[in-house]
């Protein structure tokens, strides 16, 4: 619990009065959720802030400077308090009453002329999962449109898919974290852990110890690659023809599971053949990636008795990431390695609720628990639990990108967007924000007037990490209980207290009369009930108790599934799908040519989250990180006459960027880096293509054919 007293402190012959509270909460950023402690010193003008972290099954008390100084953006001058309205182009405050009513004039006319559809809902993989859950019975239910979708699809929708298809279930981690120190092999493809998550980084170094080998697959050195003991530097965009080649060798070499593919694994001799045809010397020249490296890398995980696959972005932010991925699961299930202690695989979670967020309703086609819209039974269940009718519920909208084209195309005329920042987190942010302009309405709930708040008409002022209980589900599927009892500033209201006020004011607040996130929740355990993501048997109270419970955890004894698939798959038929996997399919159209000769990826930096709306509010952040930068092997920056630290234009066929290059022979001769946290001509998805992965319909941020040329005064960008 919260403490709160009062600290007698002599000062030069002068008794002053310290106040000191304690708050327990979680940090708001990544899929970690390390646990905080916050204690508030408060003297006369005077506050001090002290972070600590706190023991948790996940994190073990760890935490990293994000998390210290996280506090630093809640307590900003520019958090927004009230809600602002836009007239005649400058935000005004009005009362919450006079919001609620425009949003009800608004969306009421909207809908009476261009029918439920015209409204899309935008949600965001940072919301607790009593708000996700909320939020997408807000867009069946009070709105009745079908279009929902939420900004993980530009993080998990690769992973998720290919996990789904492959295993026919989806969690983070297919077994707990604990089971990494004592794996004898660990392959990390397209992650660079030590700066996204860097409180998982002693799980490794503790395998490591313990003779772990780990393979990082990435086209640049990172802190993560420096831990490696093999590090193997693609060219961006070539795991799928990379994984190909690792199971190559390990089908040549006979290392295989002969008996769990036999009795757990479809598919597996259509891929032998497909493999067996496709030549070594065509996967190097794809990949650039020398033979003998791909043979030492296959061997060590092969020959390895347990090992695990950890994917994350590199791989999965690509128009061929599900498949991507789905080689990678081929290597996995070829050997044998899931389901078992020790052996399994991770999709590492960007955000800090992006796998909670999408099992419980705010993707396109899902509905709570991981059921299906499009599935009759699911509908009859939800519609039952929610207390409508089946057929009043919408069908399956469409994804994130997607809904920006309807705007533009004029079929979405009105937007809710929660949290969240498109116009910097989307390929083509051009035309994200032209199609924006277009809207007849658009609110946003927003703790800041972000480069997307800009554009709303009214927008709403949310409560923060530290004002906002609710569970999270972490990496790995466990389900935590972020506490959060600081008070909100001003007129500040919860995220779920927003959509249940909006809902009442539309006239259908019976469906959202709740008083607490507990509330919420347990409605929410009632509609999981049974589905894949089964949190029926988690409470509140249970949590509190245990630090977490990894689901599916379907009764109230059910102590929760810390290992999946030890005896069957979630397929009908118990078993696991291989699949072919091309090398050159769903690559992305614009590949490097004379015109835009190199390639462009992107990633995070230790410092700052996503599109940076939350950490450029911390001094103490900003201080690290003030603005983007370019990495570029300095071979690569003469043959362009770029000098280090100086300002260069990066163009693709879709937009031009300013940033300043910095110089590093860590990184391949024929690929450059930029940070997606920055906005406005620092913002590096101006440059990537609205190109999707047709399974998942993710974006391919991670591999853009560019150029790069000197900065010249006066240079139109």
């Amino acid at each position: 619990m919260d403490q709160q007293n009062s600290v007698l402190v002599e000062h030069e012959n002068t008794h002053e009065v310290v106040t000191e509270q304690t708050f327990h909460t979680q940090c708001p950023f990544c899929s970690m959720q390390c646990k905080l402690k916050l204690v508030e010193q408060s003297s006369g003008d005077e506050t001090k802030y002290k972070v600590t972290g706190q023991k948790n099954p996940c994190s073990e008390g760890r935490m990293c400077i994000k998390g210290m100084y996280a506090h630093q953006h809640v307590f900003s001058k520019e958090r927004l308090k009230y809600p602002l309205l836009k007239v005649n182009g400058e935000f005004v405050r009005i009362s919450w009453e006079d919001a609620l009513c425009q949003i009800k004039q608004h969306f009421t006319d909207i809908q009476k002329v261009d029918g439920n559809h015209s409204i899309a809902v935008y949600g965001s993989a940072s919301l607790t999962n009593e708000e996700a859950y909320l939020l997408g019975k807000f867009a069946r239910v009070a709105l009745k449109t079908k279009y929902i979708d939420y900004n993980g699809r530009y993080c998990m929708s690769a992973a998720a898919t290919a996990a789904k298809l492959t295993f026919g279930i989806d969690r983070g981690f297919t077994n707990s974290l604990d089971e990494i120190p004592f794996t004898e092999c660990i392959i990390l493809a397209g992650t660079n852990l030590a700066e996204c998550q860097p409180t998982i980084m002693p799980y490794f170094k503790n395998a490591q110890k313990n003779g772990a080998s780990i393979i990082v697959i990435d086209p640049r050195e990172t802190p993560t690659t420096k831990m490696a003991d093999l590090h193997i530097k693609l060219k961006p965009g070539k795991d799928a023809a990379l994984a190909n080649g690792l199971l190559k060798v390990i089908l040549e070499e006979g290392i295989v599971d002969e008996g769990f593919i036999k009795n757990r694994v479809n598919g597996f001799d259509e891929v032998k053949e497909y493999i067996s045809a496709i030549e070594m010397r065509e996967i190097e020249k794809v990949t650039g990636v020398a033979g003998e490296e791909i043979r030492k890398a296959a061997l060590m995980f092969g020959k390895a008795k347990t090992g695990m696959i950890l994917t994350a972005r590199g791989v999965e932010q690509q128009t061929d990431g599900t498949m991507g991925v789905r080689g990678y699961l081929n290597i996995l299930l070829s050997t044998g390695k899931i389901g078992k202690p020790f052996c399994g695989y991770g999709a590492i979670t960007g955000q800090s609720n992006g796998q909670g967020a999408r099992e419980h309703g705010q993707k396109a086609d899902q509905l709570p628990g991981y059921r299906l819209i499009e599935n009759e039974d699911d509908r009859s269940y939800i519609a039952e639990v929610w207390g409508v009718e089946k057929d009043e519920l919408p069908r399956k909208g469409v994804s994130a990108v997607e809904i920006f084209e309807k705007m533009d195309e004029g079929e979405i005329t009105g937007l809710f967007l929660m949290c969240s920042n498109p116009i910097v987190s989307s390929p083509n942010a051009h035309f994200v924000k032209k199609a924006i302009k277009k809207l007849k309405f658009f609110v946003a709930v927003d703790l800041f007037i972000s480069e997307t708040a800009k554009l709303a008409d009214l927008i709403l002022p949310a409560s923060s990490y530290l004002e906002d209980e609710g569970t999270l589900t972490n990496v790995e599927g466990r389900v935590t209980l972020r506490e959060a009892t600081y008070p909100c500033p001003g007129e500040v209201k919860h995220d779920w207290q927003i959509i249940c006020e909006i809902a009442r004011a539309l006239g259908k607040g019976e469906y959202f009369a709740f008083s607490s996130p507990e509330e919420i929740f347990n409605e929410l355990r009632v509609a999981s009930r049974g589905g894949q993501s089964d949190y029926y048997g988690i409470t509140y109270d249970r949590i509190r108790t245990t630090g977490g419970i990894l689901w599916p955890c379907p009764d109230l004894v059910h102590t929760g599934t810390k290992r999946l698939f030890e005896t069957r798959f979630a397929h009908e038929d118990g078993r696991a799908k291989m699949i072919i996997v091309p090398n050159h399919q769903n690559v992305p159209k614009e590949q490097p040519n004379f015109e835009y000769p190199i390639f462009l990826t992107t990633g995070r930096v230790l410092a700052h989250y996503l599109t940076g709306v939350q950490t450029r509010k911390s001094p103490s952040l900003v201080a690290r990180n003030g603005e983007a930068f370019m990495e570029i092997h300095p071979e690569t920056a003469m043959k362009y006459n770029l000098s280090d630290k100086a300002l260069v234009k990066i163009s693709s066929k879709n937009g031009s960027i300013i940033v300043r290059s910095r110089y590093t022979d860590g990184i391949r001769k024929d690929t450059v880096f930029v940070p997606f946290h920055w906005a406005d001509t620092q913002n590096v998805n101006l440059l990537v293509s609205s190109e999707l992965d047709p399974f998942c319909k993710m974006p391919g941020f991670k591999m853009t054919a560019v150029n790069v040329r000197p900065l010249v005064r006066n240079t139109p960008i």
